[in-house]
């Protein structure tokens, strides 16, 4: 669960809101991990039930990339604040168990189904495999029709140790994999000078 440390602020720093304001991702991991603390101490504590709690995937995602591009990041949270608040009224009046229990289970399935590949998408695009486009098709391969590039090479090599520590049942896979990850990006932009498109960086010239 760990992971959510990581990747809830890397969803949310790559969208801007409507102001062209971006978050800081240093303030956001450190608010995931306080939010968690916190929730799973009072779990804990007033519930008496042994689970640990997190922000979950998904809401972030739909946050980050449809709800905040249309007003400021303060009035997204604030949609967030008012859906935890519902949420809480349908628990503590028993209505969320009635509505969970009426939908089918299929439908239960196709939804799951339906974030994940949505997070899968915006894994291939941040890793250069694919490119949103204004026209048709909505997405295009890699990044000029090129997926040879250090942000697919860097996905590439991440997800394959990630597969084979979940393999071997190593404790704390997917949170290695993602700081074994983040290191070898910080290495690869450090000696090929790699550019948000995945390529060289480009240098300002002299006199400029």
């Amino acid at each position: 669960m760990a992971y959510i440390v990581v990747l809830n602020p890397l969803i949310l720093f790559g969208a801007t809101d409507g102001d062209g304001q971006k978050l800081a991702i240093p303030a956001v991991a450190a608010a995931t991990a306080l939010v968690a603390g916190v929730m799973t101490i009072l779990m804990g504590v007033v519930a008496r039930f042994p689970l640990a709690l997190a922000a979950g995937l998904g809401v972030n995602a739909l946050v980050a990339y449809e709800i905040a591009p249309e007003m400021t990041w303060a009035d997204a949270m604030g949609l967030v604040v008012i859906e935890g608040v519902i949420i809480a009224i349908l628990v503590l009046t028993g209505l969320r168990t009635a509505v969970f229990r009426s939908v089918p289970t299929q439908l239960k399935t196709a939804i799951g189904v339906g974030i994940g590949l949505f997070l899968a998408l915006i894994g291939f695009v941040d890793a250069g495999f694919v490119k949103g486009n204004a026209g048709t098709p909505p997405v295009g391969l890699g990044i000029g029709g090129v997926i040879v590039t250090w942000p697919a090479f860097v996905f590439v090599i991440g997800l394959l140790a990630t597969l084979l520590l979940v393999v071997r049942r190593v404790k704390g896979a997917i949170l290695i994999g993602i700081l074994g990850t983040t290191v070898l990006a910080v290495i690869v932009e450090a000696v090929a000078n790699v550019g948000p498109a995945g390529g060289p960086r480009a240098t300002r010239t002299a006199g400029r």
